[in-house]
């Protein structure tokens, strides 16, 4: 599930400032996004909410690296000389940004926008994942992408009641003499945990409490207060995320479905897949999975035949983040972060894939199920199943 540990780089071979080249998303909405933090403790939460939004003249563009800090955590993740190395970063992608409104002004919805709870893969943060975040919220969804607290993320912190003062959750690796299978197995309940906790902020907003953002930003929450179909939601993620999203079925019956991107299945008791209730739509890379990983999709997809198994050919694991929007040299060097499809292309197959699944699931009155044959791996780089199981089938 790591990316690819930092190479040695020498001074010329960094490739100076990289540009991301974000999509805008391809939706009739406009998109807006905000920073939400909940609580002053550990067991608060933490999450970037997307959401459709009014057009507003010279919107500010969010960064993409939020904070300093995050290329320090990048840095300790891939195991690379924080000293050196978070300056670096910060030069290459400090100032990249986000093609969105930040603190947009929210668009209100009779109806209310179905919900997406997303979880971020491991190494990895509440921004990391902005392109298909996005591109969802311009088909008019709001996408809370969550900053777990459980080690997983390559930094975070929370806010203590003292004023001002910040608490930093570091990455963590698997300690030594520990099983990995035991310590992941901790996380990816806490991960779930907090997705439920997620749904549950949503529902005190709808039910009219107020909840201070921590944060004090532009944004304020009450503004969603009957924009939020509560009858309409779904959790997804990529990689640790993408499992923690199977799991979130398991916990929290308001989560009517789950889409898994490029699922590390590693982590999940074989004693909670015969407790899956609802379908998962498992969109998988071709350079990912192992056949142990994809039996575990099998046993989820034998028991549920709206449980859907596609890979995108020509894709790699970080084809779904937005490091696949980096040009320059740098961070397809140290994240493996290009497959030979175009990363354009692989945005579409996945958020057309994932709406079709979503409108059929969610009782979506909409036209996404113009894609439904990618859900059967019919389409133009994408296969059913797996494609070296193929010879299984």
């Amino acid at each position: 599930p790591d990316p690819v540990p930092l190479p040695r780089l020498g001074r010329g071979s960094m490739g100076g400032m990289q540009s991301l080249a974000l999509p805008l998303g391809k939706g009739p909405h406009h998109v807006g996004c905000a920073d939400v933090m909940v609580g002053h403790t550990r067991q608060g939460l933490f999450l970037r909410l997307f959401y459709p939004c009014l057009p507003r003249a010279g919107a500010e563009q969010p960064l993409w690296i939020p904070r300093y800090e995050y290329c320090g955590g990048l840095a300790d993740f891939a195991h690379c000389s924080r000293r050196w190395c978070a300056p670096l970063l910060s030069v290459a992608i400090g100032s990249c940004r986000v093609p969105v409104s930040w603190n947009g002004p929210f668009k209100p919805c009779s109806g209310g926008y179905p919900l997406i709870i997303f979880s971020h893969g491991l190494g990895a943060f509440r921004t990391l994942y902005s392109s298909v975040c996005s591109e969802l919220a311009s088909w008019g969804f709001a996408v809370a992408a969550l900053e777990h607290r459980d080690h997983s993320a390559s930094v975070t912190y929370f806010c203590t009641v003292e004023a001002g003062r910040e608490e930093w959750i570091p990455y963590r690796q698997v300690p030594q003499g520990q099983k990995e299978f035991y310590f992941r197995n901790k996380q990816v309940h806490q991960r779930a945990e907090e997705c439920v906790r997620a749904l549950r902020l949503f529902e005190d907003i709808s039910s009219g409490k107020s909840v201070p953002n921590v944060l004090h930003q532009d944004f304020d929450l009450s503004v969603l207060k009957d924009s939020i179909d509560l009858t309409k939601v779904a959790v997804m993620g990529h990689s640790f995320g993408g499992v923690t999203a199977v799991l979130a079925l398991v916990k929290e019956p308001g989560f009517k479905c789950a889409v898994a991107l490029d699922a590390w299945m590693f982590p999940l008791e074989n004693a909670l897949y015969p407790e899956v209730p609802k379908p998962v739509l498992f969109i998988n890379t071709e350079k990912f999975q192992t056949p142990e990983s994809i039996a575990k999709m099998r046993r989820l997809s034998s028991r549920n035949s709206q449980t859907k198994i596609i890979t995108v050919l020509g894709s790699v694991h970080q084809s779904q983040t937005d490091f696949t929007f980096l040009t320059g040299k740098l961070i397809s060097r140290i994240f493996g972060a290009r497959g030979t499809l175009d990363p354009y292309k692989c945005l579409d197959i996945t958020s057309r894939a994932t709406l079709a699944f979503l409108q059929r699931h969610l009782d979506l009155e909409e036209e996404f199920d113009q894609w439904d044959k990618l859900l059967e791996g019919i389409g133009d780089s994408v296969v059913p199943e797996a494609p070296f199981c193929r010879s299984n089938l």
